[in-house]
C-alpha cells in the first residue's frame, strides 16, 4: 500500500537527515581541528520496482558521507619551526609507534603539528610520529611505492662537530714598486686555520720579491696561545706579466702539509688557491701598497647544536653555533590518484584503499606533491556559514519528513474510521 509506502519513505528520510546532521556535527567540532577535511553527506534514492506503470512505490532516500580530502586549507603562520603543512596534494608519512616494526601500520596525514618527544622524535598532536629518510645513513629515492628507508625523525643526540682547514684563497696586492733585497721585498699575510679537533691556530703566508715580476711565497708555522704549535710546510714561485696578472704558479697546485701538532690532531694538507693565471681572481701585481682584499678558509671550530630547520624541500637541517649546518632527514609526500577515497581514522589520519589508489611517495615539490611549508599549520577546511546553513536546510527536511509520518498516519486512521 502507498499510505504505508509513504510512512517508509518518510522514516528513510529522517535516517537520512540525522546521518547528515551527524556530519554536519562533525564538521563543526573540527572547525579548529589542524589539517581537518570537511566531511559533506550526498543524498540517492531509493527505488522500489513497481507492478504497473500506473502505480508508484515509495522507496525513500539514503545518505553518504563524502570526504573533501583533497581540499587545500587555508595556512596559518606558527611560532614553532617543527609545525609543518603541505601547500599542495601531498601528505606527511607518519606511524603509530616511534620504532615501527611488523604489525605498525603507516598513515597518511596533513596534521603537521610536530613536536619532538622525550626522546627527540617528532611526534604530532594524535601521538603519530614523522617518518623521513636518514639522509646520514640513507639516499631517497625520487619515487617510491614502499615505505622501505623510511624512520622516525629524531632530532636529539646531535652532537657538535668541527671541519679542519683544507682550503684558502688569498686575494693580494704585491706591490710592482717592492724593491728586490731586504729591507721591504717581504710582505706577510696571517691566515686562521684549524685542526682536525676544531683547534685555531695562526698561519703565516710570507711573499718575498725575488727579481722582476718574481716572487717566491712559504708558509710558517702555526701557533696559537696555550693550544701548541705545529709546522708548517710549503713554498712556491709565482711570475707576473706586464699586466699584472700572474702568468705562472710553481707548483701549479699549491699546497701546505701540516705536521706535529700537540693538539693530538692529525696531520694535514691545505690546498692553496692564489688565484688563475692571466686574472685578477687572486694574487696581483700593481702599483702601491701591500693590500689585502680577502682572506677565505673552510675550516670551523667545534660548534655545538643549536635547533634545526626545514626547508621547502623537506629537508630537515640541524643547525650549530659555529655556523656548520648538517642535513640529517628528508621528508617524502604520499601522493594518491583519488584522495578523497581515503580511510580516516581516528587522530586526522588516512589509509589507502582501493578508492584512492595506491600509494606513491615523491620528495617534496616533485611530482605535484606540492611544497612543506615550515612554521605554518593547515586550518580546517570547515566554513562555519555553510555547515549552519545546511543545519537549517538539515532540520527543514527532518521535519518535513516527521510531517509525512504523521500525515500518513492520520490517512491510516481515517481509513480504519471507514469501517466503523
Amino acid at each position: 500500500m502507498s499510505i504505508y509506502g509513504a510512512m517508509f519513505a518518510g522514516v528513510s528520510g529522517l535516517a537520512a537527515q540525522s546521518n547528515a546532521l551527524g556530519m554536519i556535527s562533525d564538521n563543526i567540532a573540527n572547525v579548529n581541528t589542524i589539517g581537518y577535511k570537511g566531511t559533506s553527506a550526498r543524498f540517492s534514492t531509493l527505488v522500489t520496482q513497481a507492478a504497473t506503470q500506473t502505480t508508484h512505490t515509495p522507496g525513500g532516500v539514503m545518505s553518504s558521507p563524502y570526504s573533501y580530502v583533497n581540499r587545500q586549507g587555508l595556512l596559518q603562520g606558527s611560532s614553532s619551526g617543527t609545525d609543518l603543512a603541505v601547500a599542495g596534494q601531498g601528505f606527511f608519512v607518519v606511524n603509530e609507534s616511534a620504532n615501527p616494526g611488523f604489525g605498525d601500520d603507516f598513515y597518511f596525514t596533513r596534521a603537521g603539528s610536530f613536536n619532538p618527544d622525550q626522546n627527540g622524535n617528532l611526534v604530532n598532536a594524535a601521538g603519530y610520529y614523522l617518518q623521513g629518510y636518514d639522509l646520514r645513513t640513507t639516499t631517497p629515492q625520487p619515487s617510491s611505492s614502499t615505505f622501505t628507508g623510511l624512520s622516525t625523525v629524531n632530532i636529539s643526540n646531535l652532537s657538535g662537530s668541527a671541519a679542519p682547514t683544507t682550503n684558502i684563497a688569498l686575494g693580494v696586492n704585491l706591490p710592482s714598486t717592492a724593491p728586490t733585497t731586504a729591507p721591504g721585498n717581504s710582505f706577510s699575510v696571517t691566515a686562521q686555520v684549524f685542526d682536525s679537533l676544531g683547534n685555531a691556530h695562526d698561519m703565516d703566508i710570507t711573499f718575498t720579491k725575488t727579481a722582476s715580476n718574481s716572487w717566491t711565497w712559504s708558509a710558517n708555522d702555526p701557533t696559537m696561545a696555550s693550544v701548541g704549535t705545529a709546522v708548517a710546510t710549503g713554498s712556491g714561485t709565482i711570475t707576473f706579466t706586464s699586466a699584472g696578472t700572474p702568468a705562472a704558479f710553481v707548483p701549479a697546485a699549491p699546497t701546505i702539509t701540516l705536521t706535529g701538532f700537540t693538539t693530538g690532531a692529525g696531520n694535514a694538507t691545505i690546498t692553496l688557491d692564489l688565484g688563475t693565471a692571466g686574472a685578477t681572481d687572486g694574487l696581483t701585481q700593481f702599483a702601491g701598497n701591500f693590500t689585502i682584499s680577502n682572506i677565505d678558509q673552510d675550516g670551523v671550530r667545534f660548534g655545538n647544536y643549536t635547533g634545526i630547520s626545514i626547508s621547502e624541500e623537506g629537508i630537515v637541517t640541524a643547525l650549530f653555533d659555529n655556523g656548520q649546518r648538517q642535513d640529517i632527514y628528508q621528508l617524502p609526500l604520499g601522493m594518491f590518484r583519488n584522495p578523497n577515497g581515503l580511510e580516516g581514522k581516528t587522530g586526522n589520519v588516512y589509509l589507502e584503499t582501493n578508492r584512492s589508489g595506491n600509494f606513491q611517495l615523491n620528495l617534496a615539490g616533485e611530482g605535484g606533491a606540492g611544497v612543506v611549508a615550515p612554521g605554518a599549520l593547515e586550518s580546517s577546511t570547515v566554513d562555519l556559514a555553510e555547515e549552519f546553513t545546511k543545519m537549517i536546510i538539515t532540520q527543514r527536511a527532518y521535519s518535513a519528513n516527521t510531517k509525512v509520518i504523521t500525515t500518513a498516519d492520520e490517512m491510516l486512521d481515517e481509513l480504519i474510521r471507514v469501517k466503523r
